[in-house]
């Protein structure tokens, strides 16, 4: 790992990034603004933020064939797709029953990777990945619902998870071949436009919001995609895809402690046994895939 191209430890930058995308669910609940629009102004507000700090004289330069930009086209649409489909979820279900199918994000990844990238997972990394997962389920069981309205949801939230996976995945295909800066302006605006289209033909209003309405989109582009989404495609490059969706399981964890320090929530028995498990299950992942970088670092010494 090239720990040069950070401002600090990876795995930092990878907490910063996940404790910013668990407030995401909070403010889409606190606002009655149609989903889609909210994630299209995210997505377009990010892009008109992060325009000024990328060199497009260089996009020439990259060494992009054309199945390379078709992979990032796809990005940019399962990006819409997985904010279209995860933010409307929340309408229709708890917060908690959707955190914990989008936990099921590095499975996915983990399959997607497999069949990809040829990357085997060892036992230790299966082992983490099910004490993790578990963790969340425990952490959600008393809030997780089984009506239809709730099941509705819950299907949105699958599909939205099975999108945002195929968009790391992505990320990471290309993440080689265009620096992480220019690929999120693009996959941002791609996604804004799939939200734009929907949008459209649903005939929601594109105006008319009032002040509060335009601080919750610029604070949702700030806080969950800028520190969010940025700085994950800034870490597909080095950590892959499979390393930052199991950083992304601590989402539930994080979001119990705001909830605890911000709201006053007490903290139940099933919130504190499932975090702990989840807590557990991704410390002994990334000490593994720390002492994996370490040992070839130290050799290249001696």
């Amino acid at each position: 790992m090239n720990k040069s191209l950070y401002p600090s430890h990876p795995y930092i930058l990878l907490f910063i990034s996940i404790l910013s995308i668990s407030i995401s669910s909070i403010l889409i609940k606190s606002s009655e603004t149609p989903t889609s629009v909210a994630g299209m102004y995210r997505l377009f507000i990010t892009v008109i933020l992060m325009l000024p700090f990328v060199a497009w004289k260089r996009l020439r330069t990259l060494e992009m064939s054309k199945k390379d930009w078709s992979v990032v086209l796809l990005a940019g649409l399962f990006l819409g797709l997985h904010f279209l489909f995860w933010m409307e979820s929340l309408v229709h279900t708890s917060v908690a029953s959707s955190m914990v199918i989008l936990s099921l994000q590095p499975l996915f990844v983990m399959i997607g990777s497999y069949l990809i990238f040829k990357e085997r997972a060892n036992m230790v990394t299966i082992l983490c990945l099910i004490t993790a997962l578990a963790g969340s389920v425990i952490i959600a069981w008393g809030d997780i619902g089984v009506s239809r309205e709730a099941l509705i949801g819950d299907g949105l939230s699958l599909v939205g998870t099975i999108s945002v996976s195929a968009y790391m995945l992505a990320g990471q295909k290309v993440s080689h071949k265009i620096d992480a800066n220019r690929y999120s302006i693009i996959v941002f605006f791609l996604g804004g436009s799939v939200l734009l289209v929907y949008n459209l033909c649903n005939h929601f209003s594109l105006t008319g919001y009032n002040v509060s309405d335009w601080t919750y989109f610029l604070l949702l582009a700030v806080i969950p995609t800028i520190f969010g989404q940025f700085l994950i495609n800034l870490l597909l490059k080095s950590l892959g895809a499979t390393t930052v969706s199991v950083g992304i399981i601590g989402e539930p964890v994080l979001a119990i402690i705001l909830a605890f320090v911000f709201l006053g929530e007490t903290i139940s028995l099933f919130q504190f046994v499932g975090g702990m498990m989840t807590v557990v299950g991704m410390a002994v992942y990334f000490w593994a895939k720390s002492v994996r970088y370490t040992v070839p670092e130290s050799r290249n010494l001696t």
